[in-house]
């Protein structure tokens, strides 16, 4: 082999490691600008999903069940049109309601006076399924926004909802707490 073609092929490695050493570096920076995942303005913060004491479906009882939606920015959200649902589709949809920054609300299964920091379903049964449901918070353009998840689809997206397979909400003695955070 000629040294003139040693020479070329050295040339030819160093000009391509030259590239590939450029292109690492270039494609993560501009990979990670994309690639950033966005915090949701709003969140579901907590879940009373199995109220304390006997589930006998009076105003007390029903309100002891609750979702807690939090906003994260210190921005004004305006919740007009957004929706929270169980995995069977009951669904309450927030009404003329803004979410101030930094701030919590309440979302309560039974009825009641709404307030700032507390909103009322005005359901005469129980929502949220003792032992397995998702809470599904979605905007006023039916876009996913967030979720909570218990039971056996704890940590996914999914499943099914409701109180003891849709007859009734569980009494007396609870398995556990009844709350996710």
């Amino acid at each position: 082999m000629s040294s003139s073609t040693v020479t070329a092929r050295r040339a030819f490695a160093a000009a391509l490691a030259a590239t590939a050493i450029v292109g690492a570096v270039a494609l993560p920076a501009s990979a990670a600008d994309h690639a950033r995942p966005q915090r949701p303005k709003v969140e579901i913060s907590a879940v009373q999903y199995d109220s304390p004491g006997h589930d006998d479906r009076s105003r007390r009882s029903l309100n002891k069940e609750w979702v807690e939606l939090t906003n994260t920015t210190r921005r004004d959200v305006n919740l007009d049109g957004w929706t929270l649902q169980n995995e069977d589709g009951v669904t309450y949809t927030f009404d003329h309601y803004r979410l101030e920054g930094r701030a919590t609300v309440r979302i309560h299964t039974g009825r009641g006076h709404d307030t700032d920091n507390d909103l009322y379903m005005d359901r005469r049964d129980y929502v949220w399924d003792n032992h397995s449901d998702t809470a599904t918070l979605r905007n006023d353009h039916d876009r996913f926004v967030d979720d909570e998840s218990w039971g056996r689809h704890h940590g996914g997206h999914g499943g099914r909802g409701g109180h003891e397979g849709r007859g009734g909400h569980q009494q007396g003695g609870h398995e556990h707490a009844g709350m996710r955070r």
